[in-house]
């Protein structure tokens, strides 16, 4: 109101704010949607297709040397390789993580497109923690999953008041206890039975929220009840505690884990003031594994015309509530060795890498082809395969910067700072404008994609050469697509400030367009670039300014890849708050 009244904004600045939060709403809000209604079904062809979709488009091409992709579906013997090859790395970790109608595998979607043999090896091994031993268990009624017994209070009294069943061994019951039948406090014993198919020397593991104790066929194997070595699963449970145990294949051994919800440590209660009690486990196993990975995938990738490896991270190393402490890729170094042999026994080698943000990626310069996959939700096989095969063509840009090194990134120096207090010393140079600032040559830039098809940008015009407070200036730009494949190109939009009074960085993107053009199609795009494009805030004078001055606007296919300039001015200086 003091703004107001000073006239330092106005009714339409306000009245402007609002209806951008309104848009917002609507926009992710649809009028039939009713927050108190039931939960519905939504698993439609048109929104598995839209899924889809939205998978093939965030795909990343980062590198396609000597076209070796798309790959011809009907005369390649392909390799497919790695540990994410055939799993469903949907997602990261953390409260977004959900379960999906359904999956699809990168192994399975792509022998689903091709004619020919595909060829499968693992790779490596990349758990951060052991596989949830889920898929061996069965509750004492033959059913899947672990029976769970809850007593009201902490002391394991009286007759359970509820028993449930949970298809996971990993029990995080942060929100999901039934607090209603037995209080704020509570214990629980989770019973399943775990039936090995091998014999062997096997590996159980356990971590555990609050006290918690292992029983193995009614032996106390593993005793967490003041454990005090925190981990990072679980928001700061126990680390995990393994056990190797000597089993016969098909003989069921019973797993019980007594619990409470009390916090461990008792400090960490009074340390985040946490009023809310949680609990859970989490149960793993692995069987004894002898099989040489690496070797297996070597002669894989002999066999083939051409290889696939499907590396990266998953829901474990990336996930809310802890960082990841290198950039390499999981776990030492075997997923780097492992491109490496493979590069090296098959040259016709496609790097898949499966990531949420950047990695290291040494032997960047030694295979032919690489994609960025992300994580595409429960459509990433399927999006996979129609990019490795060309039925789609891929357009994703980087969002980011991918470094050589940690050591190159802005933060570098300043993390992990002292006491808790880390400096954001990087200020304004964040990104590809700490790049260009310190002339850091990065691995791949900020909004790199190739495509299958080729794009030419042709001269800029704009419908004024003087920037003022009221009028924007609107840049026109002729795109081609003078290959022979349709496709999405992203033309991303810099402005540079010749002199400021100020640092500034070389350049700061200020808008994109996305075009759909099919081969031997030229569309006009239109860009508008306002007062916020130039504009920076002075803290000194305690509003935004945009100063008299040249500016040039850059048009490129990344920030590296500037196609095309043309200069406008700002003849006056102006301010304004909002």
């Amino acid at each position: 109101m003091a703004a107001l009244e000073k006239g330092e904004l106005s009714q339409v600045d306000i009245d402007k704010a609002a209806e951008n939060v309104l848009t917002l709403v609507h926009r992710v809000r649809g009028d039939d949607m009713s927050e108190e209604g039931p939960e519905r079904e939504e698993n439609r062809a048109e929104t598995r297709e839209l899924i889809r979709e939205a998978g093939v488009q965030g795909l990343t091409l980062l590198k396609n040397e000597g076209a070796i992709l798309p790959i011809h579906r009907k005369k390649t013997k392909i390799a497919i390789i790695g540990p994410n090859a055939n799993r469903a790395i949907i997602g990261g970790g953390g409260s977004a993580s959900l379960n999906p109608y359904y999956s699809t595998l990168p192994l399975d979607s792509i022998k689903e497109a091709t004619d020919e043999e595909v060829i499968y090896a693992q790779g490596c091994r990349i758990n951060k923690w052991l596989p949830v031993a889920s898929s061996f268990c069965t509750t004492d009624e033959g059913e899947s999953g672990v029976s769970i017994d809850w007593y009201a209070g902490d002391k394991f009294e009286g007759k359970p008041v509820l028993r449930q069943r949970r298809v996971n061994t990993d029990l995080f019951l942060w929100d999901s206890a039934p607090l209603a039948e037995v209080g704020p406090e509570w214990s629980a014993i989770a019973t399943t039975y775990l039936t090995p198919t091998t014999s062997g020397k096997h590996t159980v593991s356990f971590m555990s929220v609050g006290p918690g104790k292992l029983y193995l066929d009614g032996k106390l194997v593993l005793d967490l009840w003041y454990w005090t070595e925190e981990g990072e699963a679980m928001f700061d449970g126990s680390i995990d505690y393994l056990v190797e145990v000597e089993m016969q294949a098909g003989k069921a051994v019973e797993l019980r884990v007594e619990m409470t919800n009390e916090l461990r440590p008792l400090s960490k209660q009074k340390q985040f003031n946490m009023t809310h009690k949680y609990g859970g486990c989490r149960l793993g196993f692995m069987e004894e594994d002898k099989l040489d990975y690496l070797q297996e995938a070597v002669e894989a990738a002999k066999m083939a015309d051409i290889a696939v490896l499907i590396i990266g991270l998953d829901a474990e190393w990336e996930s809310e509530g802890y960082d990841r402490q290198t950039m390499d890729l999981p776990s030492d170094g075997s997923q780097d060795r492992l491109v490496e042999a493979v590069v090296k026994a098959n040259p016709r080698t496609v790097v898949v890498n499966q990531s949420g943000s950047p990695v290291t990626m040494p032997w960047a310069d030694k295979v032919p082809a690489i994609i960025q996959a992300w994580y595409q939700g429960q459509e990433a096989g399927n999006a996979l395969a129609d990019v490795l095969f060309g039925l789609k063509n891929p357009s994703g840009k980087l969002p980011c910067t991918f470094p050589r090194r940690l050591e190159d990134t802005p933060a570098y120096h300043n993390w992990p700072g002292e006491n808790l207090s880390v400096v954001y010393g990087e200020g304004l140079y964040i990104g590809y404008r700490h790049y260009e600032r310190a002339k850091i040559p990065p691995l791949f830039p900020f909004g790199h994609g190739l495509s299958y098809t080729t794009f030419e940008y042709g001269r800029p015009s704009i419908s004024s050469k003087v920037l003022t407070p009221s009028q924007c200036i609107e840049m026109t730009l002729a795109v081609s697509n003078v290959g022979q494949v349709d496709g999405h190109e992203t033309v991303q939009v810099y402005v540079r400030d010749e002199k400021s009074r100020l640092p500034r960085p070389e350049k700061e993107l200020a808008a994109f367009e996305k075009v759909w053009l099919e081969a031997g199609e030229t569309k006009h795009l239109r860009v508008k670039v306002d007062k916020y494009a130039v504009g920076y805030y002075d803290t000194d004078v305690g509003a935004w300014v945009a100063e008299e001055g040249k500016f040039e606007l850059l048009v490129g296919a990344s920030s590296a890849d500037i196609r095309r300039s043309i200069a406008f001015e700002v003849q006056e200086t102006f301010t304004w708050i909002f």
